[in-house]
């Protein structure tokens, strides 16, 4: 076993920096060289403003990781790194080191069991009862997409809305509401970022992100308590009464762990779609060649989906907590260890991929990670597949060319990340 790796600041800095998130090539370009050079090393704060963690940026070793549900815990330590203020901060606000207890902080035996509440709605089987609708939603898209156009920014007017519109359908939230829903959403993921939270403070000091992070939490939980309250006294066919009126060994959720039951479905469900679907869109315009192969080629479309997906790797990061001591990629992480699973790392490592910046809709295999693995699987990737593809199926029929037509922008933020603006002109058929 080898001396402990500690990265140089300037590394650790990049490493846990929003912006550097938004600057996609050089942060490959570091994932690259510490993957080559040290693929498990310790980041440590030279000014004690967060807890020591190893960096994990191999494929492999992430994988691992992922698939080991009792050597590496979500729980007790944040499941999304945090500073020592934001944890102190969510410790006296709930008595919990994460602000929302939601399926992706609980381990077994507690995860299964929520889980399989509502596993059985995410399934093939119950979403073909739904894909006329979600078809029809996406072709309403593609719909104000041309009449928005030719030039529009595709984010604003496509991949924002559609995933939106597609869960809260079937969350069971009005129409009305999903501009709520979409703003505290920004907020909670991307707080980070002075466009997407809403603040238009650039450079945010940690406390302000973590008390705007906080007030979107509270508006979410007072939100979904009255829906809870509702689907309580008249159920309905959707995941909202599911949550509402489930119940593990014969207990009713507790009141917190069924807020972050519906704010997980509400917010991730729907955010990284649109990071996916945006990415996919990038690629394409960027590539008309690639364009005209989908368009002519629709078996082309399932490599498509999942390519972007892979790609983009919208989910950027989870935090483990070593449950004994184990050898990781040479090091030795003591029980107790706080690790951070870098997907952006592990979906670009060339010894899994081929050419990894390269967007290739034809890529085969593509077994990437940015939906997780294990038990922590993501609960909506058949969701998210059947989306995306069902979106360009519509838009395909329905555009001749695409293009860019002005820079796309990244949002600054470490943990749930993709493109907030896509500028592009596009040539109906």
């Amino acid at each position: 076993m080898s001396e402990p790796v500690v990265l140089a600041q300037d590394d650790a800095r990049a490493v846990i920096a929003p912006e550097s998130y938004a600057r996609w090539d050089p942060l490959l370009d570091l994932f690259d060289r510490l993957r080559e050079e040290s693929p498990v090393a310790k980041i440590v704060a030279e000014d004690d403003s967060f807890e020591p963690f190893w960096l994990v940026t191999r494929y492999e070793d992430v994988m691992r990781i992922s698939k080991d549900n009792a050597t590496f815990l979500n729980n007790p330590r944040p499941v999304v790194f945090s500073t020592r203020q934001a944890t102190e901060f969510s410790r006296a606000a709930t008595g919990s080191d994460m602000l929302v207890d939601s399926l992706v902080v609980f381990d077994a035996p507690i995860h299964p069991k929520y889980r399989k509440l509502t596993q059985d709605w995410f399934m093939p089987r119950n979403l073909r009862q739904i894909e006329e609708e979600i078809r029809a939603l996406a072709h309403q898209t593609v719909d104000r997409m041309i009449g928005a156009g030719p030039e529009l920014d595709f984010v604003k007017e496509v991949a924002g809305p559609y995933p939106l519109r597609v869960v809260m359908q079937i969350l069971g939230v009005p129409p009305e509401d999903e501009p709520r829903m979409q703003m505290l959403t920004q907020q909670l993921f991307g707080g980070q970022d002075a466009d997407l939270s809403g603040s238009g403070i650039e450079n945010m000091s940690p406390e302000q992100v973590v008390q705007l992070v906080a007030g979107a939490v509270t508006t979410f939980e007072d939100y979904f308590a009255r829906l809870a309250e509702e689907r309580r006294a008249n159920p309905t066919d959707d995941v909202a009464s599911v949550i509402a009126n489930a119940t593990v060994d014969g207990k009713p959720l507790p009141p917190r762990d069924m807020a972050g039951y519906y704010i997980i479905v509400a917010t991730a469900g729907h955010d990284t779609t649109s990071a996916s679907t945006a990415g996919a869109m990038m690629a394409l315009a960027n590539d008309p060649e690639q364009f005209a192969r989908v368009k002519a080629d629709r078996s082309l479309l399932p490599g498509i989906v999942e390519e972007a997906i892979r790609w983009t790797s919208p989910v950027q990061h989870f935090m483990r907590t070593a449950a004994e001591d184990v050898e990781v990629g040479g090091q030795l992480i003591r029980k107790g260890d706080w690790m951070m699973i870098n997907y952006v790392a592990a979906n670009h490592d060339p010894a899994q991929f081929d050419n990894p910046r390269r967007f290739d809709a034809a890529r085969s295999p593509n077994r990437h990670l940015a939906f997780g693995a294990g038990a922590h699987q993501c609960l909506g990737l058949h969701l998210a597949r059947l989306e995306m593809r069902l979106l360009f199926e519509a838009l395909l029929d329905r555009v001749e060319a695409i293009e860019p037509a002005g820079e796309a922008r990244r949002a600054n933020s470490t943990f749930v990340g993709g493109l907030k603006t896509l500028p592009v002109r596009i040539t109906a058929s």
